[in-house]
């Protein structure tokens, strides 16, 4: 095998963290401009290596995914805040959730929930007024959180949840901001930060705690309406429960298949508790911030905002907006591709090789952190002509064709991708086709700035003017 894949240098006590911390996008994107197909450097207390090749990207998530596992950064934060939940178990562990939650997300069940989206989308444009100013981001986040709880929970959450959940954001967000220090400082020190993101974790799970206990007694009740309301309740065929239980007409939603499966001594409500906490902070913050980047680009490309504002009044012409209307909003898709590539959400996933590999021609340690970036693959000029441009057109069939497959992996591949992408690419297009049909938003904030923590968030509010079409 080769020798050491090249790299920039680092300082000796916090070696390129310090770099990646000020701007972890312009860091990502120098490295992979400057050093070829993987990258080696030091973001603390191992070797990290950047693959910036789809063909690697594929080979680690798809080919030979078996020989990688998620890598543990010795920093427990993350697994106090999603413990066992989908995103963060291996193994047997993780084999068992991922089928337990599979039956929620079948496309039959994705499509019935339309309704329950639409509904929640009219609910909250009912506030809003021609000529006002709204954080764009704040408020699809707010509708997000009331979508993921009632298609996944079964429930409603009410008004003062979502604040509460909204609040507590931000505080376990900045636990997860790049910080080279961090690897000195001890998670059980008191600081104000552990203060806060601990306390932050306390109130989520009280509200997690509240829905669940208000969902007791209703898994069996066929009578109860997963989707919450408006929405279609997707029931297993009778006799043969899709979660394995035989039970027959259940409701479908996450929590009421995970309760079963802790009737059935399955699940401890710990396992119970992580994957709803991952559910609600998963299921909400990536289609919100997609969402948000969407408006934004819309708002500097009135042509395009014209092309989706045409689909999405032909959309919404008979009613409000369908599953199968869905599928004949081509440009809007092909929008939000492009607003996934330019931002997206997950900007980098990491993964630990289990035994020496061989990428890119070079040897890669058994133990070294991998860095599969979406930020600087789908920003490259070696996949894509003018990549800092917006331009839909490149993702008609033709153009998209004669890119790599992993030139564009905003919802991951392989064994664990994410599994609510069809969820979250419908849930997106059908409150595209509700705003875009009635409005126009004007973005009136400064230069969009970014910051990096679990996923990739504005670094200041994104005012939107509200216009009546």
């Amino acid at each position: 095998m080769s020798a050491t894949p090249p790299g920039p240098i680092g300082d000796p006590v916090f070696g390129n963290g310090r770099q990646y911390a000020d701007d972890p996008f312009s860091f990502m994107r120098a490295c992979a401009d400057s050093y070829g197909d993987v990258v080696r450097f030091d973001l603390g207390p191992r070797e990290t290596y950047m693959l910036t090749n789809p063909a690697d990207v594929e080979r680690v998530l798809v080919a030979d995914a078996e020989r990688y596992r998620k890598p543990d950064f010795g920093d427990d934060a993350i697994d106090t805040l999603l413990g066992n939940g989908l995103l963060m178990s291996e193994g047997e562990t993780w084999e068992r959730q991922r089928r337990l939650a599979s039956p929620s997300f079948h496309s039959r069940r994705i499509g019935a929930l339309a309704g329950t989206m639409v509904e929640h989308t009219e609910s909250q444009l009912a506030d809003w007024a021609d000529g006002e100013v709204v954080d764009v981001q704040l408020e699809v986040a707010r509708l997000t959180v009331k979508i993921i709880v009632s298609a996944m929970f079964g429930a409603d959450i009410t008004d003062e949840e979502v604040k509460t959940v909204q609040e507590k954001l931000e505080p376990l967000g900045a636990r997860f901001e790049p910080d080279p220090r961090r690897f000195l400082i001890p998670n059980w020190m008191p600081t104000r930060e552990n203060r806060e993101f601990d306390a932050a974790i306390g109130t989520l799970e009280s509200v997690i705690d509240g829905i669940v206990d208000r969902r007791r007694g209703t898994e069996y009740d066929p009578s109860v309406d997963p989707a919450g309301p408006g929405g279609v309740a997707v029931r297993g065929p009778v006799g043969d429960g899709p979660d394995g239980d035989g039970a027959g007409d259940l409701p479908m939603d996450l929590l009421s298949v995970l309760l079963r499966a802790r009737d059935r001594g399955e699940q401890t409500d710990e396992n119970l508790r992580d994957e709803l906490v991952t559910m609600l902070l998963a299921g909400h913050d990536t289609t919100a911030l997609a969402l948000t980047y969407t408006f934004y680009l819309l708002s500097n490309h009135p042509e395009a905002r014209e092309r989706v504002a045409r689909e999405a009044a032909a959309a919404t012409a008979d009613g409000p907006p369908t599953a199968a209307d869905d599928r004949e909003m081509k440009f809007t898709e092909r929008v939000l591709n492009e607003s996934l590539r330019l931002y997206p959400p997950v900007y980098t996933l990491f993964r630990e090789p289990k035994l020496d590999v061989k990428l890119g021609g070079y040897r890669i340690p058994e133990g070294s952190a991998l860095m599969l970036s979406q930020w600087a693959i789908h920003r490259s000029p070696r996949w894509y002509d003018d990549p800092e441009t917006f331009d839909p057109s490149r993702w008609e069939p033709e153009r998209q064709s004669k890119r790599p497959r992993f030139a564009f992996f905003p919802f991951g591949g392989g064994p664990r991708h994410c599994i609510g992408k069809a969820f979250s690419l419908l849930e997106a297009k059908l409150i595209l086709a509700e705003v875009c049909s009635r409005y126009d938003l004007d973005y009136e904030g400064p230069d969009l700035s970014l910051r990096g923590s679990l996923t990739m968030h504005p670094d200041h509010p994104v005012p939107m003017r509200i216009r009546e079409r």
